[in-house]
Formats: C-alpha cells, structure tokens, sequence
C-alpha cells in the first residue's frame, strides 16, 4: 500500500522543485513556514534578493500562488510573513 502524501509533503515538493530554484536565479529565496492541512492556508516568507523589492508582490501572486494553486487543488491561499 502506498502512503498518501500529506498537504505539507506537497506543498514542500513544489516550494523545493518548482518555487525556490526559480527564485533563486534572481538573487531571492522562499521558506515554507507552516503548511495549514485544515485550512489550506499556505505561509511562507521570501529573502534574499526579494526583501524589500518592489516586484516581490508579483512574484507572490503571479508566481508562488498561482504556481500553488494550479499544482495542488487543496491549497486555498497563500500567506506572507513579512
């Protein structure tokens, strides 16, 4: 029998793979904070390059929300800790 990845495992998956190495190219970082499996509610904080600049809010939206939404339908949202 296989094990069900949980909501975090996912999530953790696609930060890892998909998220940060494209961040990274430009000089920024993404951490996963906290994943809420009852919720959805996905918290993450962003560095390097991306504190402080005024393109990380597209980045977010554009990039780390849509990215999670589109890969795992049981994330609801996206939360920033600044």
């Amino acid at each position: 029998m296989t094990k069900k990845e949980t909501l975090r495992e996912k999530v953790t998956h696609v930060v890892n793979e998909k998220l940060r190495p494209a961040i990274q190219m430009d000089g920024g970082d993404i951490d996963l904070v906290d994943v809420n499996e009852e919720s959805g509610v996905v918290t993450v904080q962003l560095g390097g390059a991306c504190v402080g600049c005024p393109m990380s809010h597209i980045t977010l939206t554009l990039g780390v929300e849509r990215e999670l939404l589109a890969a795992i339908p049981e994330v609801t949202g996206i939360e920033v800790l600044e």
